[in-house]
């Protein structure tokens, strides 16, 4: 069976480049794919249990819907972007959600997935912001805020993050970063590591041991796919 790996698409409109694509890319899983793994940041704001659902996203969900109706199981790892999604995604799409890292097995092999927001231990400022933002006070205060207010919010989050997305690149080598991630997680046992959120496509192969970075669905239009074949790191034309 085919299992597929994507993250950080950070959609905002519905006529955007990579929103289209991406609905594109998962109405055309083929048959065999029986597993959709969100590495999180798919959305450029998604926080709590919308109700109504964010109408500028009701095309994807729709789009996860379908993929459900298949027989696609959906697993989704909460990003720095999309978070305390547990409600939604686990009622409306059946989704299995993860808060955090995890390891499972997939055919055979130990696999660790993330979204990757925490493989950097240097960047202290962003970690307690994590902190806080994924604690408990801020899932109790969600659902009691003002949609207006939590759009207002999520713009302002929003363009901190792009504000600084160039300065963390310059000040830290991404590269060797996820290397170094890599053989720790090898050392631990893991066979197979994916993550996101350096919107860096990576790939590196050790014997049996293989790591991708996904990079990210703005401008690589990169996904991991696993297959009988192994695990490939390809971009969506």
């Amino acid at each position: 069976m085919r299992k597929i790996f994507i993250a950080d698409a950070h959609l905002r409109n519905p006529q955007d480049k990579n929103y289209q694509a991406l609905v594109r890319f998962l109405d055309m899983l083929p048959v065999d794919t029986d597993t959709l793994y969100l590495l999180g940041d798919i959305f450029e704001f998604w926080i709590g249990n919308p109700q109504p659902v964010y109408g500028h996203y009701r095309e994807v969900v729709e789009c996860l819907k379908r993929l459900r109706a298949r027989g696609v199981r959906i697993v989704y790892f909460e990003g720095n972007h999309d978070f305390h999604l547990g409600g939604f995604f686990r009622n409306e799409l059946q989704a299995e959600v993860h808060t955090g890292g995890a390891e499972m097995e997939i055919g055979g092999r130990r696999v660790c997935l993330c979204h990757g927001d925490q493989v950097n231990r240097s960047d202290y400022h962003y970690r307690a912001l994590r902190f806080l933002l994924h604690g408990p006070l801020v899932k109790a205060l969600v659902p009691v805020i003002p949609r207006r207010l939590t759009d207002r919010i999520a713009a302002k989050l929003s363009q901190r993050s792009s504000r600084q997305h160039d300065s963390r690149k310059s000040r830290w080598d991404y590269a060797r970063i996820l290397e170094g991630f890599a053989r720790e997680r090898f050392a631990a046992g893991c066979d197979l590591v994916v993550t996101g959120h350096f919107h860096l496509p990576m790939e590196l192969r050790e014997g049996e041991r293989v790591f991708v970075a996904l990079g990210d669905w703005i401008t690589h239009y990169s996904y991991a796919q696993w297959t009988e074949a192994g695990l490939t790191l390809e971009r969506f034309d």
